[in-house]
């Protein structure tokens, strides 16, 4: 995965937040394993979950946005 743009944190700091992110780690665990802080352990769960749903909501604007046609008898 990429990182996140405009973030201070290391590329390895990044990768590493986000393995435990995906394993489901609580953010303050993360951050004490990963020698970050808390709050900012926590900030980037929050940032990553809303990446995953705009994301979604773009998906699915275009799998089902636009007009629908429905054929006249």
């Amino acid at each position: 995965m990429g990182s996140m743009r405009k973030s201070r944190l290391s590329h390895y700091k990044q990768d590493r937040l986000t393995e435990h992110f995906i394993s489901g780690s609580t953010a303050r665990t993360a951050a004490s394993l990963c020698g970050v802080n808390r709050k900012t352990a926590a900030f980037f769960f929050l940032r990553l979950r809303e990446i995953i749903t705009y994301e979604l909501e773009a998906e699915s604007e275009a799998m089902f946005g636009g007009e629908i046609e429905v054929p006249s008898r």
